[in-house]
């Protein structure tokens, strides 16, 4: 009987070791619901535009039912918006924490209030350009009193290779950095004028950031050219860079007063920021 009861006590024993080894693996990977709100808010960041629920739970991982819940929660507190399609997008109540963040930065308020004055200056489309990850994005633009009009607004994510300010960025980077980069994210533009070579990308960064001045036109736009400079902080880096967008033509007929004005732009902001010497 002893020996009966123990092998039933030791098997008993490694059944209970066998089901609480079975939970431990579930509980480790349980995602918490502030993860989950992240990653809604990533997903909508990086697809670009309103998205539904099932698209939403497909991308992320989760069941629907879970993103159900979340995103309902979400738009009650102004987090996302519902439109009448059904579609989700960033909320209101994100707007408000962003312009709160962005009053926090010297650079930026220095740099906006620059891009305004280049804009009353010249008449013509000023943005503000940054990097995020492989990609440059528009951190602010000023639109120009004309009828001509920009396709890239504010929180645009174009490919590096694009952009005359995608070259400025990465232009102080060692060359296997800008190699690395050129390699990742190079692709072809929708003119097809953009070149996707690494090797010449980085060489043509490189120049561009020595002569604090970039240039391109038609490469992501027809008939449309982009001037820009770099915003270089105290160690050389290039944190930002500020542009003017025009048509193509127009560039042509005067381009020394459009390259001119964006280099002095840019060295106003470092000059204010205390980059430069005075």
């Amino acid at each position: 009987m002893n020996t009966k009861m123990s092998a039933s006590v030791t098997k008993a024993a490694s059944e209970n070791k066998t089901a609480v080894e079975k939970k431990e693996p579930s509980r480790r990977s349980r995602v918490s619901g502030i993860d989950r709100v992240l990653q809604v808010l990533d997903f909508l960041y990086e697809h670009g535009s309103p998205s539904g629920a099932y698209m939403i739970a497909k991308a992320i991982g989760a069941p629907l039912s879970t993103v159900y819940v979340i995103v309902d929660d979400m738009v009650e507190k102004k987090l996302l918006s519902r439109n009448s399609e059904g579609l989700l997008w960033l909320g209101d109540r994100l707007y408000h924490y962003g312009l709160a963040y962005a009053r926090s930065l010297d650079f930026l308020s220095v740099a906006t209030s620059e891009m305004h004055d280049l804009c009353r200056d010249i008449g013509e489309t000023i943005q503000l350009c940054g990097l995020d990850g492989d990609h440059m994005q528009v951190l602010a633009m000023a639109d120009g009193p004309g009828h001509f009009q920009v396709t890239s607004r504010v929180g645009t994510r174009v490919p590096l290779n694009w952009t005359a300010s995608g070259r400025l960025l990465v232009g102080h980077m060692s060359d296997n950095e800008r190699l690395e980069i050129f390699k990742r994210c190079a692709s072809p533009s929708p003119t097809g004028r953009a070149d996707t070579d690494p090797k010449i990308l980085s060489e043509g960064a490189v120049r561009a950031f020595s002569q604090r001045l970039s240039v391109q036109a038609g490469e992501s736009d027809y008939a449309v050219a982009c001037i820009a400079a770099p915003v270089c902080d105290e160690q050389g880096a290039c944190v930002a860079t500020i542009s003017i967008v025009l048509p193509e033509q127009k560039l042509m007929d005067n381009t020394e007063l459009y390259t001119g004005s964006v280099q002095r732009s840019a060295e106003k902001i470092e000059t204010v920021m205390g980059w430069r010497k005075h």
